[in-house]
């Protein structure tokens, strides 16, 4: 990455923080000017001519005084060991150059790869066992074949999808909603380690920024406008998800959502954009083949087939009541009752080989007697 001296960032810093200027102000500005010194060097009248631009706001860039506070941000950034990153450096996102409103510049923890192909992995931070597995699986899958992964590194369908990539010893990127000295949740501290170790984590919000609620909603611009694709794994009705997938179709991105149950609430979200047009995903090779005029040259080769699934792992040898419940047995939590009904079996040897299941991780169990098959690739 080329270096970027401190004081070259700060007319970023100061341009930025003009009343009046806000991201899709400041990209024409430097689409115009080139950058932010010439923003400052340009006379009134041609700081005029940028449509949305007011005569009060070119006089304020005329007589702007800089502050020190943009030298301590900066130091600061440095010190803990991050960098910064502006919407001229080349190793800033390409894709996401193109959308209305990019951030200015970046805060970075780890390292960004410009001809990455990305794609983003969304969905609820209150996943079912099904979501998490399916977030994980088609990540892991995704970033064997060469993809880098992007999500927020929120709880739930985020993790999920940064922990997938990293099994595969792919690449991932987190956005987050927050400063990247203020890391959330907290719990996601040695995530947040490990995704700079093998990608980067990224925030447009100053060092210190705590995570407000308005923040999340406007960092999704920032994971869809990233990536080739938006999917959404799990989500409810009004989830957070629904705004990328939103972002992603408006910047004219493809968006992607994997089906869930009918009855399950946590995927009416997804359901519902499936009907909206989005593309079914139940597997990789239909995001592949999707994107396959941008990007089926420079990917991984396929081992198996366009996707890994199930194939990976195969079922240990079961006796025939232990197929007989594995048979009844689904991603989605059943109660021990219903598992009673569709097996006929007595409860207390059903409970036994539910138990042996645990114990070999082919299923586990939930809140309220309820049991679900464990993701088996």
């Amino acid at each position: 990455m080329r270096e970027t001296f401190p004081e070259k960032l700060f007319p970023w810093f100061a341009l930025k923080s003009i009343p009046g200027i806000g991201n899709i102000l400041y990209k024409r500005l430097i689409n115009r000017f080139c950058s932010p010194e010439n923003v400052f060097a340009a006379s009134i009248e041609e700081l005029c001519k940028i449509r949305g631009l007011s005569k009060n706001t070119a006089f304020t860039i005329k007589t702007y005084k800089f502050r020190d506070c943009f030298k301590k941000e900066i130091d600061d950034t440095i010190k803990s060991g991050f960098h910064l990153m502006t919407f001229s450096d080349r190793d800033y996102p390409s894709l996401l150059r193109h959308i209305p409103d990019p951030p200015p510049y970046l805060y970075v923890s780890g390292k960004l790869m410009p001809e990455s192909h990305n794609i983003a992995v969304v969905g609820s931070r209150h996943p079912t066992n099904y979501g998490i597995s399916e977030a994980k699986r088609l990540s892991e899958n995704l970033a064997a074949r060469g993809f880098t992964i992007v999500s927020g590194m929120a709880r739930g369908i985020d993790s999920a999808a940064h922990k997938g990539a990293l099994s595969a010893r792919g690449r991932t990127i987190a956005v987050l909603g927050s400063g990247l000295a203020r890391i959330y949740p907290p719990e996601n501290r040695k995530l947040f380690e490990t995704i700079s170790e093998n990608g980067a984590v990224i925030s447009e919000f100053s060092l210190q920024s705590p995570p407000e609620a308005h923040h999340f909603p406007v960092r999704n611009r920032i994971i869809s406008g990233m990536a080739l694709g938006t999917v959404v794994v799990e989500a409810a009705k009004k989830s957070g998800s629904l705004i990328t997938a939103r972002l992603a179709a408006e910047q004219n991105r493809e968006v992607f959502a994997v089906p869930g149950s009918i009855q399950s609430y946590k995927s009416a979200g997804t359901n519902s954009l499936i009907k909206q047009g989005a593309k079914l995903v139940q597997h990789i090779q239909d995001i592949i083949e999707e994107l396959s005029p941008q990007i089926q040259e420079s990917l991984e080769p396929d081992c198996h087939n366009g996707y890994l699934d199930n194939q990976a792992k195969r079922l240990p040898d079961l006796s025939p009541d232990e197929q007989r419940v594995i048979s009844h047995l689904e991603p989605y939590p059943i109660h021990i009752d219903e598992l009673v009904r569709k097996t006929a079996m007595a409860p207390g040897r059903l409970l036994g080989i539910l138990l042996k299941f645990e114990l070999e991780g082919l299923a586990e169990q939930s809140p309220g007697k309820r049991f679900s098959l464990k993701n088996l690739a």
